[in-house]
């Protein structure tokens, strides 16, 4: 019975824990570094990578295995059918084969070539992982700021649909005044609401790149505008030529070529078959045989020379594919940083000139309205171009941010 109660004592305990433990989960606050961390832990796809590279290195211990040793048995002068009790000669013994020691190691070199190259392929796929989160983490930011402006819309759409009331009841407007804020006041809250479903939408993103659950709750920290940085085009190409996990990739792709080679020259060498028995015949004395085989490979050398020509045309094509992968990559790093300055210049229009500028207009429309020198069509234009000036301007920083994401994946910088 004490037993029993220690039992559900220690159940309760350690589902309280366990709720404790999940709420804290849901109310922790990750910043991009986490969300990245926490993507690069547990992503399938990296870990489907991770498994594969552990596959290889499998694979490497199979290459350079010794060849298995064979027992033989041969009864011969059989009286009756499996008799083999009074065979009247038999032999027992063992065959074993030894290679020449370089054909091992050459196969060991192949794998361990073949294992690096499935290697590049974490590398890869966590570049891409990390794209996807920041960009997913970035449009979380982007829903949410705009999601801001759309309830600080609604604050001034709410306003003057006040304002005009009470102008209306003063005698000041007419009645279709008060209509069109209304009108005004509905569009915004209409605004809210998508804005609403399109920050839910992007917390389902960041979720899905995060190998969570969907409906899991999510909470961010961060800003979407990330401080300037200085950009220099030819060390960013240099970087990438010395990172980018896809040269690598084909560098062992070669090697792996090349050492198909040696091994196709080494196989014109014979290796040594050893064979040891044991020979009985019926009234004579048991004794002991010992065999050589020497095989002749290099009488035919057609298929030795077929995998030569293959791994040379092989060669050939890696090398062509390699100039095409630096041309590419050139390529990115130059978009990616051509897409970053067209931001940053972006940003610095809206912050020294359009939003002050429409910050003031609306300020003027504001006070003239206010004052009742002009309608609420003008102050609403002027609250409407404000609005989506800031818009836009979220969607300049949003732009600078993804660019900078994705000017790292084109260098192949890594954390």
């Amino acid at each position: 019975m004490l037993g029993r109660r220690i039992c559900v004592h220690f159940s309760i305990i350690l589902c309280t824990s366990g709720l404790l433990w999940g709420r804290t989960r849901a109310d922790e606050v990750l910043s991009l570094d986490q969300c990245v961390a926490l993507a690069l832990d547990r992503h399938p796809l990296i870990l489907a990578s991770v498994k594969r590279h552990e596959s290889s290195l499998a694979r490497i211990r199979q290459a350079t295995a010794y060849p298995y040793p064979s027992m033989f048995f041969n009864s011969d002068l059989q009286p009756h059918f499996l008799d083999f009790k009074n065979s009247g000669e038999s032999y027992l013994g063992v065959n074993q084969t030894f290679e020449l020691p370089r054909k091992r190691a050459i196969r060991g070199k192949i794998a361990e070539q073949e294992s690096r190259e499935v290697e590049t392929d974490i590398d890869l796929v966590k570049l891409e992982v990390i794209l996807q989160v920041k960009t997913a983490f970035y449009e979380l930011l982007l829903a949410r700021e705009k999601l801001e402006y759309s309830r600080r819309d609604l604050e001034l759409a709410e306003d003057y649909l006040q304002k005009a009331e009470l102008k209306r009841a003063a005698g000041d407007v007419a009645q279709v005044e008060v209509l069109r804020a209304k009108v005004e006041a509905l569009k915004a809250a209409n605004a809210v609401r998508v804005a609403v479903s399109n920050e839910n939408l992007a917390k389902a993103r960041l979720n899905y790149h995060l190998a969570r659950r969907r409906e899991t709750p999510l909470q961010i920290t961060g800003q979407l505008q990330v401080p300037f940085v200085d950009l220099s085009i030819e060390d960013l190409k240099r970087e990438a030529q010395n990172l980018r996990p896809e040269l690598s990739r084909l560098q062992f792709s070669i090697e792996k070529e090349t050492r198909t080679q040696e091994a196709a020259r080494l196989s014109n060498w014979p290796d040594l078959d050893f064979n040891l028995s044991k020979h009985r015949l019926e009234g004579e004395r048991t004794t002991w045989s010992f065999t050589v085989q020497v095989p002749l490979p290099f009488l035919f050398k057609q298929r030795q020379k077929a995998v030569i020509a293959e791994a040379q045309a092989n060669v050939g094509m890696l090398e062509r594919e390699t100039d095409q992968v630096r041309n590419s990559i050139v390529l990115d790093v130059e978009e990616a940083y051509t897409d970053a300055q067209k931001a940053q210049s972006q940003i610095l229009l809206y912050q020294q000139e359009i939003l002050p500028q429409a910050q003031e207009v609306y300020d003027m429309f504001l006070f003239s309205y206010q004052e009742g020198e002009i309608g609420g069509i003008e102050l609403i234009e002027a609250r409407r171009t404000l609005n989506e000036s800031r818009k836009s301007y979220a969607d300049a920083l949003f732009e600078y941010a993804l660019a900078l994401a994705t000017l790292e994946k084109a260098v192949g910088r890594r954390p």
